[in-house]
């Protein structure tokens, strides 16, 4: 018996989405910008997918930047609202963002602009009075991660934008855990960019969005050819973009029955694994409304150390047993490090080395949840460090 449970971390392609996208590789292979009639087709699919995407997020198309995935389309939020100023000014990010914020951010500082982190409670919820004491007359963007991939708490994206707009600040959030299984209407959101990941939703890999309000100054990173509206040069993928957008409309379509049937799932995950001494749950425990991702349950290890017990060692057990599941703990070399999510939430180093991510989806069945929720405690009973007997 095999169960995956990382849907996290990438979503099988739907096969409608497969479907589309082998029609599109048969007839719309043209060159969207060419005026042939071989072009005008792949131009003509290529806007159906954008006008699918945007629908997802009702939004108008013109304001969707089609990307690789919800990395550029991060980088391409920070570097191109930055890019446009002379001299280095200053930015927010959270404490808990994903790298493809973090990473930019820091390379921004290297080149002088003025970074602030914002500190994160124990559940990992971004406290907008932080925010709000965290501005500056020169503050001219702020990044705040929607549904944070790693512990699954949704952050208070309305308050936070609403104070960045208020104080003149551009506002960002990267939406790719929410999209598709939380709503999303950037016509009521205090959103100026948004950004979406098509494997995320049962599309294909390689493909993404930035959503930009219209109006929003905003430089290119890559540039040559000029396409998408002069923000994003190079061919698109049509193929792929067919695919997200088959996989955005549909995900639109079911999410009012699939994300409740998720958060029965997600909620029963953590009651059978609720007293396993071994394990910590992080996040927002018990989950609340709009508060955690209706399809995350993720946990660290209680005894967990930097080299014999760690939440890679459960992975792989777990993996032994015909379950897929994930570390939040980030690899560098080989090596396992502590999570930096974990350490900005407060949990002690050792623990930080223990994360664990179970992520549910479409073809999750109760009968998954039960089955590798035995497994995980079983896995837990004989690999887990006890305490020394004393006689």
């Amino acid at each position: 018996m095999q169960i995956y449970l990382d849907y996290s971390a990438t979503t099988p392609v739907r096969p409608e989405a497969l479907v589309a996208m082998e029609q599109a590789f048969r007839w719309s292979w043209g060159n969207p910008a060419s005026l042939h009639e071989w072009g005008q087709r792949s131009a003509e699919s290529l806007e159906q997918a954008r006008w699918r995407v945007a629908q997802l997020i009702n939004a108008p198309p013109e304001a969707l930047v089609f990307t690789s995935g919800g990395t550029e389309a991060d980088n391409l939020a920070l570097l191109g609202v930055t890019q446009g100023y002379a001299k280095p000014q200053h930015l927010i990010i959270s404490a808990v963002e994903h790298p493809a914020v973090a990473a930019p951010a820091r390379w921004l500082e290297q080149q002088g602009w003025q970074v602030t982190r914002l500190p994160v409670d124990p559940r990992g919820w971004v406290n907008p009075l932080e925010l709000q004491a965290a501005l500056r007359p020169d503050t001219v963007l702020v990044s705040i991660i929607y549904g944070q991939s790693e512990v699954g708490t949704v952050q208070p994206i309305r308050s936070l934008g609403a104070i960045a707009q208020a104080h003149g600040a551009l506002f960002h959030t990267d939406a790719v855990q929410v999209a598709g299984r939380l709503p999303l209407d950037v016509q009521q959101l205090p959103v100026d960019l948004l950004s979406l990941s098509s494997h995320k939703l049962y599309g294909p890999q390689g493909a993404g969005a930035l959503y930009v309000r219209p109006g929003t100054p905003l430089e290119p990173w890559l540039r040559g050819g000029g396409q998408e509206l002069q923000l994003r040069s190079g061919t698109p993928a049509v193929p792929s973009l067919v695919g997200f957008g088959v996989a955005a409309e549909l995900a639109a379509q079911e999410m009012p029955e699939e994300t409740p049937r998720l958060v029965q799932l997600r909620d029963r995950l953590f009651a059978l694994l609720a007293d396993t001494p071994d394990l910590i749950p992080t996040g927002v425990c018990p989950p609340g409304v709009d508060q955690r991702l209706p399809h995350h349950a993720s946990f660290c290890l209680q005894a967990a150390n930097s080299t014999t017990f760690t939440g890679k060692t459960i992975v792989r057990q777990m993996n032994l047993a015909g379950i897929g599941i994930s570390s939040g703990s980030a690899c560098s070399s080989g090596q396992p490090t502590p999570s930096a999510v974990l350490r900005a939430m407060g949990y002690p180093v050792q623990q930080a080395y223990g994360s664990l991510r179970l992520t549910l989806g479409r073809d999750t069945s109760l009968a998954d949840v039960e089955w590798a929720a035995a497994a995980l405690r079983q896995i837990l009973e004989r690999v887990a460090p006890r305490p020394a007997q004393i006689f």
